[in-house]
């Protein structure tokens, strides 16, 4: 018997079929965060407004990536930690849970290279991509060059402290997790550390947010995630159901920047995560597709810059974009910067030291997983009918 996904659970119960036709069903999985359930709902409108005739479920799921708040994730797994309970279901139903036909990604959290038997189905209109400055309630300071020296900014991506540690030295960075909304709370702790977040702009709007924002940062002071205010919709592979059903909601200006972006990462990680940002553009009369691109040790003292811009009128040109500037990239020496990070040694961010050096904390160990756990419990699971 082929081997799948679902073959990882210890004891599965066995598998309830739903009572709901397929041919006019569409069930919609999704993390269980409050900007993911926003993520997923915008899905589900999009699809009940483009097939009337179609009824769409929603389960949401607490992921791995969800319970571990106590540290970066890319310390201790990174970006599938967000996708492997998901990913389950789109095989198969298990126990009380149902078969998915897609689930809902924020793009940036999608892994570059999907397993065997997924692809990525479409990609949605984008929100604007940049990262978003949010300072204290009450701050009166209205920029990072305005905070004093050793102000504390929180943000547990490593993209974003290594272009501030090359930008702003002066600052401390320290990981924060949790929702957008804990997050916000940790910051307007008064006796929290924090001066300010970094984050992304598009979470923050989505959730009627876009008022905290101090200020939006752009290239070449912030290049954004790969990905970053997109979402991607990942199926079986070969759903010709789902295809034609997601062809009627995709962005080709969204998907043409993202898929650049996804092939660069792609070539240059081999499924890590990396210190690389990004920033695109599309012109629609030209059909002109310019990408660049910057990546930065750990620490900022080292970085690589470059870009290209190229006539793109199909995905597999969009994709050829991508390792043309990763060949640009490593030519200036990128693949050396990603050779020589130590991703145990990252947990904590680099310290300035009085010499101007950086030095790090080793990692603590990571937490112990209990793979015989790989589905949350139904009690963790919301299902929005």
């Amino acid at each position: 018997m082929p081997h799948t996904l679902a073959d990882t659970i210890s004891d599965p119960v066995p598998i309830v079929s739903m009572s709901v036709s397929t041919d006019n069903h569409v069930q919609i999985g999704g993390r269980k965060s409050e900007l993911a359930q926003c993520q997923n709902n915008i899905v589900r409108a999009l699809i009940e407004k483009e097939f009337p005739e179609l009824s769409c479920d929603v389960l949401a799921l607490n992921t791995l990536g969800d319970q571990v708040l106590n540290k970066p994730l890319y310390s201790f797994g990174g970006k599938s930690l967000w996708t492997k309970e998901l990913e389950i279901l789109l095989v198969e139903g298990v126990g009380q849970y149902p078969r998915l036909d897609l689930i809902v990604h924020s793009l940036k959290d999608m892994p570059t290279t999907l397993p065997d038997e997924f692809e990525l189905g479409c990609i949605l209109h984008r929100e604007d991509p940049r990262d978003a400055l949010v300072m204290k309630a009450g701050s009166p300071y209205k920029s990072l060059a305005d905070l004093p020296a050793g102000s504390v900014v929180g943000t547990s991506s490593i993209r974003r402290s290594a272009q501030l540690l090359r930008n702003y030295p002066h600052l401390k960075f320290e990981s924060v997790r949790g929702n957008v909304h804990t997050r916000l709370a940790k910051l307007d702790d008064p006796e929290g550390t924090y001066s300010c977040l970094m984050l992304a702009n598009a979470g923050l709007t989505r959730l009627g947010l876009a008022h905290r924002i101090t200020t939006l940062l752009d290239a070449p002071d912030m290049y954004y995630a790969v990905g970053q205010g997109a979402l991607g919709i990942e199926i079986r592979k070969g759903d010709e159901k789902m295809k034609n059903i997601l062809k009627r909601l995709e962005d080709l200006p969204t998907t043409l920047c993202c898929l650049a972006e996804r092939s660069l990462m792609r070539y240059l990680e081999g499924g890590c995560s990396v210190p690389l940002g990004v920033k695109t553009n599309f012109d629609e009369e030209s059909n002109q597709l310019s990408l660049k691109a910057c990546i930065v040790s750990p620490d900022g003292t080292k970085v690589v810059e470059d870009g290209y811009e190229m006539r793109v009128t199909t995905k597999e040109d969009a994709e050829a974009l991508g390792i043309k500037v990763g060949d640009l990239l490593i030519a200036k020496g990128g693949r050396d910067i990603l050779a020589a990070i130590d991703f145990t040694r990252i947990n904590q961010r680099p310290n300035i030291l009085s010499d101007g050096s950086a030095t790090s904390s080793p990692a603590p160990a990571s937490p112990a997983l209990n793979s015989s756990a790989i589905l949350p419990s139904p009690a963790q699971a919301k299902q929005v009918n």
